[in-house]
């Protein structure tokens, strides 16, 4: 019985692993895309210290998301590769830049707005290449006998494009809300004057994808009518755009970044499920591309069991730890 769960256990973990990442560095992605428009000086060092104890943590869940499919899903990890190479690459490099910049700033004196400038470009490239991605992937890459069939910029769309904008402009409102519940004064003030422009930029790419989508036909949409239990994601969503708005009239800190969460929880939760039973929606499905029942047994009974949960523990702990608002900007070490 355990081996015949185990695929759909590490579906489900690398599910999971993908949006932790997504929520949780997104975040901090989304105060770097935020970056540039707040004014320099002792303002971004506040916004800046807001991440610091997490922001490498936080990309802990990538390396645990690529690591799980290279192990429980070998076929996709290499069809995936192949068909992103370019856009991986560039998206390391970005994160690395960013990495790079985060540590110097505190540091430079001369070159600290070179590093700034690092710090956003890297946030940005990292934030759109990731979004591009999943836009090819709604959209379909070519693949055939398990092979991707498709050039160096087969991934490459006007959908797909659009899809890098908004995820840029998603995770710049996860960092605003970020912002409002782990800052005071002026950076708090700032995260709630760009909230409602954020949300109502993410909306209107939403419903621009939605009609694109329905322009070029995807099979995705037509999972819609087959699973009319899906609606019940988007009025999630709905209900929680709502809440996000109560809560920047309310000035309610901690809301608008968990109803940020919810929003992304939603619309994770309708592609996922509009995927199933695809793992590379709509060309190879999990039983497909699963990998021997013995290298998952290694897995679960190695990285399952321990690795994992003692990752989201350390996580838990390094939150809770460091909870409450950032109060000046003392120099992060």
């Amino acid at each position: 019985m355990l081996a015949f769960d185990l695929p759909t256990i590490w579906a489900l973990i690398i599910a999971f692993a993908i949006f932790a990442y997504v929520v949780m560095d997104g975040f901090d992605l989304g105060i770097g895309i935020l970056f540039s428009w707040i004014p320099a000086g002792r303002e971004r060092d506040t916004a800046m210290n807001s991440i610091a104890p997490v922001w490498d943590g936080n990309e802990t869940w990538l390396v645990i998301s690529a690591a799980v499919l290279f192990g429980a899903f070998p076929l996709v990890y290499s069809v995936l590769l192949s068909a992103f190479y370019l856009p991986l690459i560039l998206m390391l490099l970005a994160l690395i830049l960013r990495g790079v910049a985060f540590e110097f700033r505190y540091k430079a004196v001369r070159l600290r707005r070179v590093w700034d400038a690092g710090f956003v470009a890297g946030s940005y490239v990292a934030s759109f290449v990731q979004g591009v991605t999943m836009g090819a992937l709604v959209q379909e890459i070519p693949i055939s006998g398990g092979l991707y069939t498709g050039g160096p910029f087969g991934w490459l769309s006007q959908f797909a494009l659009l899809c890098g904008v908004g995820l840029c402009l998603g995770y710049a409102m996860l960092g605003a809300g970020w912002i409002t519940y782990k800052t005071e004064e002026d950076v708090r003030a700032f995260g709630y004057r760009i909230l409602p422009w954020l949300l109502a930029a993410v909306l209107a790419v939403l419903a621009t994808a939605f009609v694109y989508a329905l322009r070029l036909d995807l099979r995705v949409i037509h999972r819609w009518t087959e699973r009319p239990v899906m609606l019940v994601f988007p009025a999630i969503g709905i209900l929680a755009c709502g809440g996000m708005i109560l809560a920047i009239r309310r000035k309610a800190d901690l809301t608008p970044f968990l109803m940020g969460a919810a929003i992304f929880c939603a619309a994770f939760a309708t592609l996922a499920i509009s995927f199933l039973p695809f793992i590379i929606p709509f060309s190879v499905t999990i039983a497909q591309a699963v990998a021997p029942p013995s290298s998952l047994s290694f897995m679960f009974w190695g990285a399952g069991l321990f690795s994992l949960p003692l990752t989201l523990a350390y996580t838990l702990v390094v939150y809770v730890v460091f909870k409450g608002k950032v109060r000046g900007p003392a120099e992060y070490h």
